[in-house]
């Protein structure tokens, strides 16, 4: 890191800090803080969401993952697609109800104790995988770059890890959503930007994209977007299965993404913003998986220039060893910046949920202020909560940071999707069985979690029924455990009376569009424009998928 390095990362940090603080003045209301008043554009949502899904554990996971297995984790960044039911299906029911978070959703629905315990995981979520894998891949980012700076590699990992998340809790605390969504847009520049570059410089010194064809076909079924079904770890009808499953809890159900939609202006640009956000979700993985692919073959060809101790520090080792002075700062501010951006999406996010949901609920009738204030004490709680758990994480995650963190997801979202699929679809479906059907896929969820951390190969291999319990694999495990809540919460729904009709008024599909002034507007607020990103994202991702189902062939 030479002077031009330091000074590119410091003129970022002055740029970033500048529009959070004048962004982020005369928040007097939770609207304001949560919210960003609701008068926000689509362009600036959709650089959010985009910047809210892209941190740290995108750039240093999935380009790991792209060293390590190829093209496996591609399925789960080609959800761009599930953006577009995000938009068409989702955002009507959640903008017209005019909550600030989705639990607050749920309630209206289904009543405040499965709105609770949906606030209740969605924080463990929070705490437990956003929090500790984005700051975990932001440390190894410092320990890779500058593993003298700061004494050792270990004290480099730890100053990377404190600093980026107390730098960033601050620009939360006093900036509030308005100052997430209109730093997003420069960070978004940054993170394609600076993630381009090492793709272009890659591809040059490899000598181009038919050489890194060439070098991955000689480990295809390793680099292989499809495996076959006796692959151990992403056997393709699990892929085709769990994925989505995931992919609609996170991106049409999940308060860290939706609530940018929240604070759009009116419903035409909440449904365009989460387009716009769909459209930029296109690019990861020619900016960051293929990075990883490229970094690999870069190890087969010149072992002597390039090497890693594991796949995790594949992306830091091509921003050293690829970019000139200058340019190397740029890349390490677009890395901060995915860090800082999802973190500060995170913990505003969790703040949303613990004020509005618990603390307004035991103590109602607070002021604005008061709200605003417990919001931002919220924050810091949860920064604190993050800087507690990095050592945890630092033991577990095991070099498989992406995979660990799309496990994780998989055993904390099916319950969730369910709840909302079959709520919004099926007006039977009533309180008691949303919460059986909730609280039971999160126990088993937690439980397989659980269990695979301490039984299976290579671990304690008795008694054999936890083990196998252990081994089975993620995928289906995320499968199983949606037909469980599902069939959960039918029965339970069936044995129980039905939800009062004022219930489910305008909160399930068929109900809100038998009003006919009310499907009018929501048709109208489908323009041409929203139509013709919805067409970019469907032949964007349907393209990634035609080439690269067969491009080792």
């Amino acid at each position: 890191m030479g002077i031009i390095d330091w000074a590119t990362i410091g003129a970022y940090f002055v740029i970033i800090g500048v529009i959070a603080w004048v962004s982020g003045r005369n928040q007097k209301s939770t609207k304001d803080y949560f919210l960003g008043g609701r008068n926000v554009g689509w362009f600036a949502i959709g650089a959010s969401i985009f910047t809210a899904n892209i941190g740290s554990e995108h750039i240093v996971g999935l380009a790991g993952s792209g060293a390590k297995t190829g093209m496996a984790m591609a399925h789960w960044e080609m959800h761009a697609w599930i953006l577009i039911l995000l938009a068409y299906f989702f955002v009507p029911f959640y903008y017209r109800a005019g909550v600030y978070t989705i639990p607050e959703f749920l309630e209206r629905r289904f009543g405040p104790k499965v709105r609770a315990l949906l606030s209740i995981v969605s924080l463990f979520a929070y705490v437990f995988t956003k929090v500790s894998v984005t700051v975990y891949a932001g440390a190894i980012v410092f320990q890779a770059l500058l593993p003298d700076t700061f004494d050792s590699p270990e004290t480099a990992f730890w100053v990377g890890a404190f600093s980026t998340v107390i730098l960033t809790g601050l620009y939360t605390v006093f900036g509030g959503m308005r100052a997430i969504l209109y730093t997003a847009t420069p960070q978004a520049i940054l993170l394609i930007l600076g993630s381009g570059f090492i793709t272009f410089y890659g591809l040059y010194e490899l000598g181009g994209w038919g050489e890194l064809v060439s070098t991955c076909k000689s480990n295809a079924s390793q680099f292989a977007l499809w495996r076959p079904l006796g692959d151990p770890d992403f056997p393709w009808l699990g892929v085709l299965l769990a994925s989505p499953i995931i992919g609609i809890w996170y991106w049409c159900t999940d308060q860290y993404i939706v609530q940018r939609t929240f604070a759009a202006k009116d419903l035409v640009n909440a449904r365009r913003g989460a387009l716009w956000g769909g459209i930029l979700k296109i690019s990861p993985i020619l900016i960051f998986l293929i990075p990883g692919l490229i970094g690999w073959s870069l190890c087969q060809k010149f072992p002597e220039r390039f090497a890693v101790q594991d796949s995790d520090y594949m992306f830091p080792m091509l921003v050293n060893n690829l970019l000139p002075t200058g340019l190397r700062g740029l890349v390490v501010a677009c890395m901060l910046a995915a860090l800082m951006s999802s973190l500060a999406s995170l913990f505003n996010s969790s703040a949303s949920l613990f004020t509005v949901d618990i603390y307004q609920k035991i103590f109602p009738n607070r002021s604005q202020r008061e709200l605003v204030f417990v919001g931002r004490l919220a924050t810091t709680a949860i920064v604190g909560l993050g800087m507690l758990w990095i050592p945890i994480m630092k033991l577990i995650s095991n070099g498989g940071l992406y995979q660990y963190l799309q496990s994780v997801q998989g055993y904390l979202a099916p319950s969730i999707t369910a709840v909302f699929l079959l709520g919004l679809l099926w007006r039977r479906i009533n309180a008691q069985g949303a919460l059986w059907g909730m609280a039971s896929g999160f126990i088993l969820g937690m439980f397989k979690l659980i269990v695979q951390t301490f039984y299976g190969k290579g671990k304690i291999e008795t008694p054999t029924v936890l083990s196998a319990i252990g081994d089975f694999n993620f995928l289906y495990t995320t499968v199983l455990l949606l037909l469980v809540s599902c069939a959960i919460m039918i029965v339970v729904s069936l044995l129980t009376p039905p939800p009062p009709a004022e219930k489910v008024e305008k909160l399930t599909y068929f109900s809100l569009y038998s009003n006919a002034e009310d499907a009018a507007e929501i048709r109208a607020s489908w323009d041409i424009w929203n139509k013709i990103f919805s067409a970019v994202i469907v032949l964007g991702v349907l393209g990634m998928y035609l080439y690269f189902s067969f491009w080792l062939v």
